[in-house]
């Protein structure tokens, strides 16, 4: 199947590891042009050296910091906001009780999850009505749909980004861009093997057998790769996916129980 994502231009968040470097890898061989988004500049070096190039792509990266909101505006002023495909991703808050978490730790996971996305869809979107096409991606998690046990503040996030999601994706329709949700199940990054060591921790186990515990309770059994996770973004960003608006698609493994 032919993408068509050549002369595309992708804006990638969080892409200097995990699901968001794999989007962003995935989106090269496709022929986009690719900008990473990150707050580690070094980091951000390493991928784009990465990222496939035909002789015609062009990729770059701009820098920030999604806990300092006002600076990500600013790095948005000084650049080339000719994007037509947005992928949100961010890693995810500190795992935990709801009952025991800080108000402060909701206040950050709001920032750095609902209003930096805000700020990216309210600056890029003016372009891509230009183009009367446009594709934003978040990267959520299955948690929209079912909430997971010791992750409070994370699930109460998502679930706001969800229905952000759901009604940008209302408002925009009309000007060929649309707005949906990839939710990720346990794949196989670092932000799982903190939650698989707090829950090893916790409980006393010993990580492979927390980590055999949560392979067991997905059908598939094993963990996804990043790489699994991207290609589903991939495909909302292309043109095939034109008539796809406003849903959630879990990735992973048939773990989530509802429909």
């Amino acid at each position: 199947m032919n993408l068509q994502l050549k002369n595309k231009n992708a804006l990638v968040c969080g892409s200097t590891q995990g699901i968001g470097k794999a989007a962003a890898l995935l989106l090269a061989e496709e022929g986009a042009n690719v900008t990473l988004l990150a707050r580690n500049e070094e980091k951000l070096k390493v991928v784009l050296s990465e990222l496939v190039n035909n002789g015609e792509q062009c990729h770059s990266y701009l820098i920030a910091d999604f806990s300092k909101p006002n600076e990500l505006k600013k790095v948005l002023e000084k650049s080339d906001l000719h994007f037509h495909i947005l992928v949100n991703n961010t890693g995810g808050p500190a795992g935990g009780p709801i009952f025991n978490a800080k108000i402060e730790e909701f206040e950050n996971a709001f920032t750095q999850h609902l209003k930096c996305n805000h700020i990216l869809v309210q600056t890029l979107v003016p372009f891509m009505k230009t183009q009367c096409y446009g594709r934003i991606i978040n990267v959520i998690s299955t948690s929209v749909k079912q909430p997971l046990d010791g992750l409070g503040v994370s699930n109460t996030i998502r679930g706001a980004v969800g229905n952000w999601s759901k009604t940008l994706a209302n408002e925009l329709g009309e000007f060929g861009i649309t707005v949906n949700n990839v939710l990720p199940g346990a794949t196989g990054t670092e932000r799982l093997k903190e939650i698989i060591n707090n829950k090893a921790q916790k409980t006393g186990k010993s990580f492979d057998e927390v980590a055999e515990a949560m392979k067991n309770a997905v059908p598939a059994k094993r963990f996804a790769k990043p790489e699994e996770v991207a290609a589903a973004i991939v495909f909302l960003a292309s043109e095939q996916a034109s008539y796809i608006n406003g849903i959630n698609i879990p990735v992973d493994g048939g773990r989530t129980k509802s429909l």
